[in-house]
């Protein structure tokens, strides 16, 4: 694959300059660089880190042609996107860039360097104006709303928005608990965690050796399989592409010290299980199973509760669900949001302008026939 290079300079500074490549020949010799990004990052994100894209891009991406966005201030690495030519947009047939998030990625918003959101922006839709690979328009999918990422992005439309959990309170556990669930329901959870105890010892861990990783996985993998993803097609271990990916990745994360796992077991076997990725200031959840069997005592909500240790955290200020929007158990225990967004760009030159057109009225159509603003 060739390059494209865009440049722009700022009087009295460095020029920057944005460079593409393909993402599988970039991501081993950037990851010393890319570590550093995200030590500076002006929005922490477990899912552009380079840990996560490199089990990524090992696992998920067979048969898609993803280049790496590289944009420098100078010799300076400050900011990076991961972007693929895509068909299909609105119901209609047309080619566009995209950013790249694969279904087991729950946040699009690129690493960029705190202070250098509008000139990094600014220098990779350029590097896209000027690709004659690049069709259409580009659409980004996984904004945070309103983040410095998303302020920076002058000119973007907003196509899509929903809202999902979001945990961030300067109350410890027990008081946070206190004030987002009902007295009437809390009585109840203490009546549930008191029946389970009457079937065994009930233990709550986190993993805290690298050696128990594996079977960690294994258990998590078991009991994702043997509920309704399972029964759907739709648990890790339903592929081998994603199973090994899962492992993968929560290995690659435990190694950059960006994995915390916890687990609810009974009589020493799991029955609910956690997945976190813990990127200070913020952290993510992202994947939690329970035993259906056990379905009655609720161990999903009562492995969220020992989740709200994070609280305690000093290096962590706030934990994003990941979970849809509307999630009822997520919902009922975590009383933030965070909302994120869709976003497309208008790409230079006159049949790209015409296609961004023709999906920006389309989709405003639809939103007016379904009475929402876009």
């Amino acid at each position: 694959m060739g390059r494209i290079a865009a440049s722009t300079e700022r009087a009295g500074s460095a020029p920057v300059r944005a460079t593409v490549r393909a993402a599988a020949e970039a991501v081993a010799a950037l990851e010393t660089e890319w570590v550093a990004l995200a030590g500076v990052a002006a929005e922490p994100n477990a899912f552009a880190e380079h840990w996560f894209v490199a089990a990524s891009l090992r696992t998920m991406a067979a048969g898609r042609d993803i280049r790496l966005i590289e944009v420098r201030r100078g010799p300076r690495l400050i900011g990076l996107l991961l972007v693929e030519t895509a068909r299909g947009y609105a119901h209609l047939p047309v080619r566009l860039v995209r950013n790249w998030c694969h279904d087991q990625a729950f946040l699009g918003t690129p690493l960029v360097a705190a202070g250098d959101e509008r000139t990094f922006w600014s220098a990779a839709i350029a590097a896209l104006d000027e690709a004659d690979w690049a069709p259409g328009f580009l659409h980004l999918n996984g904004l945070a709303e309103h983040g410095p990422v998303h302020r920076g992005l002058a000119g973007a439309a907003t196509v899509h928005r929903e809202v999902r959990a979001f945990l961030q309170s300067d109350l410890d556990p027990e008081a946070y608990y206190v004030q987002a669930v009902r007295q009437k329901k809390r009585k109840e959870i203490r009546r549930l965690k008191s029946r389970l105890a009457e079937l065994g010892p009930v233990e709550a861990r986190r993993l805290g050796d690298r050696a128990e990783l594996a079977g960690w996985c294994d258990a998590f993998l078991t009991l994702e399989k043997a509920g309704w993803k399972g029964r759907e097609g739709s648990a890790l271990a339903c592929a081998p592409h994603t199973e090994l990916f899962f492992r993968e990745t929560l290995a690659a994360a435990w190694d950059a010290g960006r994995l915390q796992f916890l687990r609810l077991d009974l009589g020493g076997r799991p029955i609910a299980m956690l997945v976190n990725f813990l990127t200070p200031p913020g952290s993510f959840s992202f994947k939690t199973v329970f035993d259906e069997g056990f379905a009655r005592f609720s161990p999903g909500v009562l492995i969220q509760l020992e989740n709200l240790a994070i609280l305690d955290n000093p290096d962590i200020a706030w934990m994003d669900s990941c979970a849809a929007q509307e999630h009822p158990m997520i919902d009922s225990l975590w009383t933030e949001r965070r909302a994120i967004v869709r976003a497309t760009v208008r790409l230079k030159g006159a049949r790209r302008a015409a296609i961004w057109a023709l999906c920006r009225a389309l989709e405003t159509a639809s939103a007016a026939l379904r009475g929402r603003k876009l």
